[in-house]
């Protein structure tokens, strides 16, 4: 699976549907900064990487892949179940990479920053390549990407016709 920017698909979401986004992420700042205000800065830290928006991105995931095939005359439930599924794991693996980063940082950022810095991205970097986020599936997500088959074609009848209808 390779990454690849799609402008077009800026236009596929609504305007309310951006507007939760950043509303989310904006109450997950405000939050972070009364319990850094209570209770310090580490603490504070912790619930800013919150990800307040991965709920709503895969309800919206989903929506589009489903509308996407529907548009074609196909059922997308599970296309779309599969496509927040992927998300889900794409956000997991972020999630260690960024541990990994906030690790090093935390460690090693009292003594010199800038190999603070440039250690806590090779950490990072590390990290996604160990876990599949490379542009391949890899590692543990290599058995999931096999089952959610995203990107294969489905198979034709002798008319042309798909055989999936899901």
């Amino acid at each position: 699976m390779l990454i690849r920017v799609k402008l077009s698909r800026l236009g596929e979401t609504q305007w309310y549907e951006y507007a939760v986004r950043f509303m989310l992420g904006g109450v997950m700042t405000i939050l972070a900064g009364l319990i850094a205000k209570l209770f310090g800065p580490i603490a504070g830290g912790l619930f800013l990487a919150f990800p307040a928006i991965f709920p709503a991105s895969a309800t919206l995931v989903e929506k589009h892949e489903r509308r996407r095939k529907e548009k074609v005359g196909l059922r997308g439930t599970q296309r779309g179940r599969d496509a927040a599924a992927l998300d889900a794991a794409g956000a997991t693996v972020g999630s260690f990479g960024l541990a990994a980063f906030g690790g090093v940082i935390w460690l090693v950022v009292p003594t010199n920053v800038p190999v603070a810095f440039f250690g806590a991205t090779a950490a990072w970097v590390l990290v996604l390549r160990q876990l599949g986020g490379s542009g391949a599936c890899r590692g543990g997500c290599a058995s999931f990407c096999k089952k959610a088959r995203l990107d294969r074609k489905p198979p034709l009848s002798s008319t042309g016709e798909s055989l999936l209808r899901a």
